[in-house]
This record gives structure tokens, sequence and C-alpha cells, in this order.
């Protein structure tokens, strides 16, 4: 996120460090399934083009995992999405209107009010 701007966490300070934390984690979790799901999209492709029996069978199987994975990928999205707009509720509460930015440096921005 290069020249990037995070505003409004922390109540307007700084990022909140368990905040990230939920955010690189979940991210890791949602890369590690993708990984292994493109593993299984090329099983169940071979499996598919050499029309063996055993194989095209096995595909259920592999199928049905791929759709559960699918399942948790959206269920991390959900999850960073809940915890980005609760983070985004706290943060309005205690309006400061400092920014920070993807450096880490903090701005401040005067509020105006009325």
């Amino acid at each position: 996120m290069e020249g990037g701007v995070f505003t409004g966490f922390g109540n307007g300070s700084q990022v909140d460090g368990k905040i990230l934390q939920t955010f690189q984690n979940n991210f890791v979790q949602v890369q590690d399934i993708l990984d292994q799901n493109r593993l299984l999209i090329n099983e169940i492709n071979q499996n598919h083009e050499s029309k063996a029996p055993d194989n095209l069978s096995r595909n259920v199987g592999l199928i049905r995992e791929l759709n559960n994975n699918i399942r948790r990928v959206v269920d991390l999205y959900a999850d960073l999405s809940s915890s980005f707009t609760k983070s985004m509720e706290t943060s309005s509460e205690g309006e400061s209107g400092a920014t920070l930015k993807s450096d880490g440096k903090t701005s401040q921005k005067r509020v105006r009010s009325g």
C-alpha cells in the first residue's frame, strides 16, 4: 500500500497493533487456503483429463474439499470486514482528525465542528 493513508484507526493516533495482527493472520490464512485450492484444482483437472474411473470418483471428494475451502475464505473475509468496520466505528467515536500514512507516520488534520 505504498503511499496509502489509513484514517481513523486507534482513535486517530496510531493503527491498533491488535487489529493489524488480526488482518495479517487472516490474510496469511486466506493465502494458505488459496494455495491449497490451486493444488486441488490442478489435481482435479489432471483427474478429469485422465478419464480414469478411480480418478473421476476421487474428484468428488476433491471438489467437496475445494468448496469447503472457498467457504472458509469467505468466512475469513467476513471476519476481516467485521473487524475493519468495528475499528472504524471505534475510531470515529474519538475522532481526532489524525491520519496514519502507510509509512507509519501520523499527520494531524484540523477538524472543523459545526
